[in-house]
């Protein structure tokens, strides 16, 4: 059997969740409303680039990173779907609470993935305690009808994203150079 060297799928998946990210918490932070570029933005590159991401972090053996980005990815898919489907007789629309709801059960979800961070870098680190603050603050938002709550959530939601476009790209850069270009922080256990 051949040795394939594979491209590291991880900066897709970092870029797609951190451009979607921080697209959605412009909004969130008050400056935009919601349009077709934050909706775009979900369903193509939050949505199905990290679904595939995922895909090529499986074929990679990474149970994490095929976890994290297909998850993500369907998340994104599923926040537009929750905005824009149309609703039968049978169902009814989200109301805030329940989008509530929703967030609080990603927030759980990433508290314990942020947990399978800390044997990482500590840029994943951060990108991963922030996201599970961001899900925080959006669920109590959401389930409080607090908007400066949710408007505090888009400025942390926005570090969060940019967080996840610094690491990418320091992926992207370290490797293409073969040295540190942008530090991301040694795992535990590496030893460099």
């Amino acid at each position: 059997m051949e040795n394939i060297k594979l491209a590291n799928p991880g900066p897709l998946g970092l870029m797609g969740f951190g451009m979607t990210t921080v697209l959605l918490n412009i909004h969130n932070a008050g400056f935009f409303p919601v349009a077709t570029a934050i909706v775009a933005m979900g369903i193509f590159y939050g949505g199905l680039a990290q679904v595939i991401a995922g895909i090529l972090e499986f074929r990679k053996g990474n149970t994490f990173g095929t976890t994290a980005f297909t998850s993500y990815g369907f998340f994104w898919i599923a926040l537009v779907g929750i905005w824009y489907l149309p609703t039968s007789p049978a169902t009814a629309a989200t109301d805030k609470t329940f989008l509530g709801i929703f967030l609080a059960l990603w927030g759980i979800f990433t508290a314990f993935m942020f947990i399978g961070t800390l044997k990482a870098n500590k840029v994943l680190q951060f990108v991963f305690g922030s996201l599970a603050i961001l899900f925080a603050l959006l669920a109590i938002g959401n389930i409080c009808g607090n908007h400066t709550i949710i408007n505090i959530a888009g400025f942390e939601g926005i570090i969060c994203g940019a967080s996840a476009i610094y690491l990418a790209m320091a992926e992207v850069l370290n490797e293409q150079y073969g040295r540190t270009i942008l530090p991301i922080g040694a795992a535990k256990g590496s030893s460099h």
